[in-house]
């Protein structure tokens, strides 16, 4: 174990701490929040033209372009006409993968042959407890942006919460990882800079920060999309779920793990880690050596920083990896394999002061971020070829939410 002298891990996390399934509970938010989100919620569920209309309205209010208001709109009205959705409205797929307490299935949605991406979770709570759930999940109706997973409806069945998402046909980044060893740079470039909009969007539109940034919730497709999914909404989903499962890899702040204060900035921590993970092809804590490091980059690497291990990371049992996040120096990028820009990002979000963090303009302002956006880097074609995919075709009329 590091030295618990410097800074007392407390071994005491709070609900949710350990890769559960992120959530803003509904009375953290502000009361012109709360008010807009009854009504609208209200409409959605009513299946109300007016309310559909209405989203549309507040899409031309939002920084995007012309194709991703128009998907989104699509979208909105497919989900106006499959309406309130319910277990019986399913035909199973197949699996997409497990995490945060559930398994995520591929569905075809039976009336209208919408591909879906159905998550379960099990849930063992009074049925008051299942309905104030299903309550605040309602509040993803409004998160309509370019760069949030689409939401289409929550329901409980047979003791399972059910949250219905856009499949994102290109998967994670956790899974793109396993396939590609490491994704490049430039890729990583488009990546980051979509994430930041779709959470400078949850800030600023909807008062929420993720809470659980890291590969598995960023999806792409074959249009070349890049969506940030599982930033709850719900409190009580959180509370319930807060001992039901151990992670064995940890992308929260060392404030948090302290049981202290935190901000969007600890979203900034998350967001550097899983960019370092991304680029090496590893989760980077402990760090790894320079043996191990050549052998992932065939010898570019000559890097012997201070706190690397002399050996090849080891596993770590969960508690002793939290107290080397809280106590040891943070990770960073090899020297000599990536730009000075994409290192020096990446240092900008992991200051262990979250004070000293980047916060979400400066990052969007980074050198490395502008570099992207003027690259205009072909994601789709990335995707494809990563994943087998066939290229969707440009233009289409036929939805990009479905397969």
């Amino acid at each position: 174990m590091s030295k618990m002298s410097k800074n007392k891990l407390n071994l005491t996390l709070p609900p949710g701490s350990i890769d559960t399934a992120p959530a803003v509970s509904p009375s953290n938010m502000t009361p012109q929040l709360k008010s807009a989100t009854a009504s609208e919620r209200q409409g959605l569920a009513g299946k109300s033209k007016t309310s559909i209309e209405a989203l549309t309205e507040r899409l031309e209010q939002i920084e995007m372009d012309d194709t991703q208001r128009r998907r989104i709109e699509v979208f909105l009205c497919q989900k106006e006409k499959i309406g309130e959705l319910s277990d019986d409205d399913f035909e199973k797929l197949g699996e997409l993968g497990q995490g945060n307490g559930g398994v995520v299935m591929k569905v075809r949605h039976k009336s209208t042959g919408l591909i879906m991406a159905r998550k379960l979770i099990h849930l063992e709570v009074k049925p008051a407890i299942k309905k104030q759930i299903i309550r605040e999940l309602k509040v993803l109706h409004e998160c309509n942006f370019a760069h949030i997973v689409g939401f289409y409806g929550a329901f409980y069945s047979d003791g399972e919460i059910s949250i219905c998402m856009e499949y994102m046909d290109g998967g994670s980044l956790d899974l793109i990882l396993k396939k590609a060893g490491r994704i490049p740079e430039s890729i990583l470039g488009t990546i980051t800079s979509a994430v930041l909009k779709g959470l400078s969007y949850l800030r600023d539109k909807h008062a929420i920060m993720h809470r659980d940034v890291k590969p598995s919730n960023i999806l792409v497709n074959s249009n070349g999309e890049i969506k940030i999914c599982d930033f709850g909404v719900s409190g009580q989903l959180i509370d319930s779920m807060a001992n039901s499962f151990v992670g064995t890899r940890s992308y929260m702040s060392p404030e948090r793990l302290q049981g202290t204060h935190y901000s969007v900035q600890s979203d900034i921590w998350s967001l550097g880690l899983s960019l370092v993970e991304m680029a090496i092809g590893m989760y980077p804590i402990p760090p790894p050596d320079a043996k191990t490091l050549a052998a992932i980059f065939g010898g570019q690497n000559e890097d012997h920083s201070p706190g690397q291990a002399p050996n090849s990371p080891r596993p770590m049992a969960i508690f002793e990896l939290l107290d080397y996040i809280v106590n040891e120096p943070p990770p960073k990028l090899p020297s000599g394999i990536f730009s000075d820009e994409f290192k020096d990002f990446v240092d900008r979000c992991l200051k262990k002061n979250p004070d000293e963090r980047a916060d979400l303009k400066t990052l969007m302002n980074h050198e490395w971020i502008r570099k992207a956006d003027a690259e205009k880097v072909d994601i789709a074609g990335w995707v494809c070829k990563t994943m087998d995919l066939m290229p969707s075709t440009p233009n289409s009329n036929v939805s990009p939410f479905s397969s």
